[in-house]
């Protein structure tokens, strides 16, 4: 919404419809018949390097541009897939973006390539917080949007991962946009992060459809979900023990990398030539399989894999890199 509760147009910044392809090998791998899996291809949206956050950030960006935004503000990790893509919508945007990332110059996870080298190919100016996450990093954030106002600025800040009711549209758009392509659909696989993903396709899916695999970017996943489903004025309603979730892929903790992780990133690259990131699809991909192999997910049914996208980080990523380049095979 905008800041007077108007119901914002949405930039346009994504290509649509994004593909939806078949996986009959991956499926085979997996236990599954031939045709029963389909990959909804969200990391091919265009702008950025793609990505789920386009979806969101078209009606984020278009209440920013209602309000008269001249700067982006967003939060997140250092190998934050939404913080790029916020900087790479301001940019077309014309707009200013700053994003305030947890950690310090120079640590291991703020001196990575991988999405950071592209936050500054976009020109986003980063203010790093520090060991400071949840709350605080949100404080930091409105503290910097202060500043940026004391300055002559109007920042627009963006929610941690896009995830708001007004980002959840772009996903209730998904949703029905994936009925055209399969009406026949019976699941819907994706990875939970900061929620509005899962949200939108659960407000225009119902719960019944859509298995969320949570990758241990918030506390409480279920109740974030439920949260903004109940404020999609066109949603169906979803307790948090309504909704589908995994919980079981989480690991060590986001960012660490788990060996059924590995395990599906490995054969859906061998399977499929398609690559997934550990934090994000991997997980979701290691729970597909998990819901394959405990009946969850069944042969003869329509199952669809959103691919959110986060290439970029898997080349910020070191455990993942070293597991993959240690695959390699070469003769003298």
């Amino acid at each position: 919404m905008t800041s007077d509760g108007r119901t914002p147009e949405r930039a346009s910044l994504g290509t649509w419809p994004t593909p939806l392809e078949p996986a009959p090998r991956l499926a085979r791998a997996l236990g599954l018949g031939p045709d029963d899996l389909w990959i909804k291809r969200d990391d091919l949206t265009g702008l950025g390097g793609g990505g789920n956050k386009i979806r969101k950030l078209e009606w984020l960006c278009g209440a920013a541009l209602a309000d008269g935004a001249t700067t982006l503000v967003t939060t997140g990790a250092p190998q934050s897939n939404h913080a790029r893509l916020t900087a790479a919508a301001a940019a077309r945007l014309s707009l200013r973006a700053v994003l305030v990332l947890a950690g310090t110059p120079g640590s291991s996870a703020s001196s990575a390539p991988g999405n950071l080298a592209l936050d500054g190919l976009f020109g986003a100016r980063v203010v790093w917080a520090g060991s400071a996450g949840g709350d605080a990093l949100v404080a930091t954030a409105a503290q910097e949007a202060e500043r940026l106002r004391g300055q002559g600025e109007v920042p627009a800040l963006i929610p941690f991962g896009g995830s708001s009711v007004t980002g959840a549209r772009g996903y209730a758009e998904c949703g029905r946009e994936l009925l055209t392509q399969a009406p026949d659909l019976t699941t819907v696989v994706v990875a939970l992060g900061s929620g509005g993903t899962m949200a939108g396709l659960v407000g225009a899916l119902g719960a019944g459809r859509v298995l969320g695999v949570h990758c241990g970017a918030v506390s409480d996943p279920a109740g974030s979900v439920s949260k903004l489903v109940s404020g999609l004025s066109d949603a169906h309603q979803a307790a948090p023990e309504a909704l589908r979730l995994r919980l079981d892929q989480v690991g060590d903790g986001y960012g660490a990398l788990t060996e059924p992780v590995m395990s599906a990133l490995t054969l859906t690259a061998r399977t499929e030539g398609i690559v997934l990131d550990p934090v994000y699809t991997g997980r979701a991909m290691a729970g597909l399989a998990a819901a394959a192999e405990d009946g969850d997910i069944r042969p003869g049914q329509r199952t669809v894999f959103l691919h959110t996208g986060g290439l970029p980080g898997l080349f910020g990523h070191q455990a993942t890199l070293t597991r993959a380049q240690a695959a390699l095979t070469w003769e003298d």
